[in-house]
């Protein structure tokens, strides 16, 4: 049997700060992202199987991500714990939804972040390929299973 890899796309609205940051990204600001996630596998070889012919099922997929990733980031405002307190609370007053990461919200760290909740959210029989996730039109943040072995 062949090793198949399946990518899906999601979308998700995001802000975020980036603190102590000498540019214009330290204010707040967002974007609209674009994430793609690529699971390998080999394809289900059952006729009897529901799934025969996947390696994972697109709506199997669609429900992983969005509970673990799309459903927390979106329309939320992320921000570091570095921020001082104040800051944090006066977002917290202001916003809605307000992550408050252990990490520089960068578009490498948010990608490495989806990387270890997904892998600890993978079915059996699949594995994590890679996460690609857009920031921009024309900026983007990769993580490959094979560069973090």
């Amino acid at each position: 049997m062949a090793l198949i890899r399946v990518t899906k796309e999601f979308r998700f609205e995001m802000a975020h700060a980036l603190w102590n940051y000498d540019g214009p990204c330290r204010n707040v600001h967002g974007h609209s992202y674009i994430l793609y996630v690529t699971y390998a596998g080999e394809p289900v070889n059952d006729p009897e199987n529901s799934r025969n012919g996947m390696v994972i099922d697109f709506g199997d997929m669609k429900k992983i991500v969005r509970e673990h990733v799309v459903d927390r980031f979106d329309h939320a405002l992320m921000i570091s714990c570095f921020a001082p307190a104040e800051s944090v609370e006066i977002y917290r007053k202001h916003f809605g939804n307000v992550i408050v990461s252990p990490y520089q919200p960068t578009c490498e760290n948010i990608v490495a972040d989806i990387a270890v909740v997904l892998s600890g959210n993978t079915p059996s029989g699949v594995r994590l390929h890679s996460i690609k996730l857009y920031e921009t039109a024309t900026a983007f943040a990769e993580w490959h299973a094979s560069d973090n072995q």
